[in-house]
């Protein structure tokens, strides 16, 4: 199960940048977001979010992260909260807005990885 957190972790990194990127050229461009957007988008959420659930798993098994590792899975999930709590805000603008927010995931994850096995 290590393994499959380790190697979601990167690919839930990679498709969160590559949804964030889609989601600021669509804003820049002056498109909506499409179906290919929204689905990318909800791939960037569900894989962050099974990430997360995998971790907390891991660490019911007695399988120490590090606090700060665990901390940036907090923020992930304390973010996806208040992106829900906010949704009807992000239909003014979604593509930017989900673009930022993807983006913002990307580089918790990314710390999160970086700091894996320290505490504070």
């Amino acid at each position: 199960m290590v393994t499959l957190h380790t190697w979601l972790g990167w690919a839930a990194m990679g498709v969160c940048g590559a949804s964030g990127v889609l989601g600021l050229v669509y804003h820049f461009v002056g498109r909506g977001p499409d179906r290919l957007f929204k689905a990318a988008a909800g791939v960037s959420v569900v894989a962050m979010v099974v990430q997360v659930g995998l971790g907390l798993l891991l660490f019911a098994q007695d399988y120490e992260p590090g606090s700060i590792h665990m901390f940036y899975g907090f923020v992930i999930l304390l973010t996806l909260t208040f992106v829900y709590i906010y949704r009807v805000q992000f239909e003014r603008r979604p593509a930017l807005y989900w673009g930022l927010v993807l983006l913002f995931l990307m580089g918790l994850g990314l710390r999160g990885i970086s700091n894996f096995g320290q505490s504070f």
